[in-house]
């Protein structure tokens, strides 16, 4: 088996070929795999493939909730995991074309109940310096738990938008506080965590997606440190370095007379390539 994936041409298709059947293999003999285990193994992988679809990806929901997500994203970023990084992952809920937003304006786009947040982010090159002109998609579920393509009582592109960053390399923009959620647990993904008794909840974050030429993509997500479950993802995402605070106001702002919170946070990109991924739905 080993000789027959030796002879692949392509270097890189060999080494990873050589690997996984030495680790496959490895796998099976290790736990003794019996013939009933792998039939439901192929079977199980057969339905992830059945149950993604335009609105969906089950398999990117089990990669997250395996940890391999989290593990790929440290190794490649970081100094191969040794520093702190504001990468983080894509997720499945990433779209295409959200809608251009200015400065200072809303992603909110139908009514959606919440508290409303002020967010101030700033992008910086390894050295700190503003990296000016970079496109910065952001998105995040509704207070419902919900992001609008798994909701039709939202407008679409709900709470998604796309800013440029001005000469100091901040966009600022509002929305309502994120709020924690389940995942989908219709499929394959939730059966595992049912077996497994573990909880199905992501805590509260915004996602954030960063393009300029001259940069690896950015992909974060920011987290509330005062959500319940900040400790216990489930899907392994969390760092130190992807927390920030919600400070609270009670002066009026921007037509604002409640209260409302502001979030500051800071995003470093990586020199690359600007290469962005492929999208996870339609």
């Amino acid at each position: 088996m080993l000789r027959v994936m030796q002879a692949t041409p392509d270097p890189r298709l060999r080494e990873l070929m050589v690997a996984l059947i030495k680790h496959l293999h490895g796998f099976v003999r290790e736990v003794g795999l019996t013939e009933a285990e792998f039939r439901t193994a192929t079977a199980l992988i057969n339905r992830i493939g059945q149950l993604s679809n335009a609105r969906h990806n089950e398999a990117v929901l089990m990669a997250g909730s395996l940890g391999v997500s989290a593990l790929v994203c440290l190794l490649n970023n970081g100094n191969a995991g040794q520093t702190e990084t504001s990468q983080s992952l894509l997720g499945p809920f990433w779209r295409m074309h959200s809608p251009v937003t200015p400065n200072g304006g809303s992603i909110v786009r139908s009514e959606t109940p919440g508290d409303p947040v002020y967010v101030r982010l700033r992008v910086v090159d390894p050295e700190g310096r503003p990296v000016a002109g970079a496109e910065v998609d952001v998105w995040q579920a509704a207070p419902t738990g919900l992001y609008e393509n798994q909701d039709d009582a939202q407008a679409d592109h709900n709470l998604r938008g796309k800013l440029t960053t001005d000469a100091t390399g901040i966009v600022d923009f509002w929305t309502v506080r994120t709020v924690g959620y389940p995942i989908p647990t219709g499929g394959v993904v939730g059966e595992l965590l049912g077996a497994q008794k573990r909880h199905p909840f992501r805590p509260a974050h915004l996602h954030a997606l960063v393009v300029k030429q001259g940069f690896k993509v950015l992909i974060s997500q920011i987290y509330d440190p005062a959500d319940p479950n900040i400790d216990s993802d489930v899907q392994f995402a969390v760092t130190s370095a992807l927390t920030a605070e919600y400070v609270r106001h009670e002066e009026p702002r921007d037509g604002i007379d409640g209260p409302w919170h502001s979030l500051d946070f800071t995003l470093t990109m990586e020199p690359g390539d600007a290469v962005l991924p492929r999208a996870p739905i339609d």
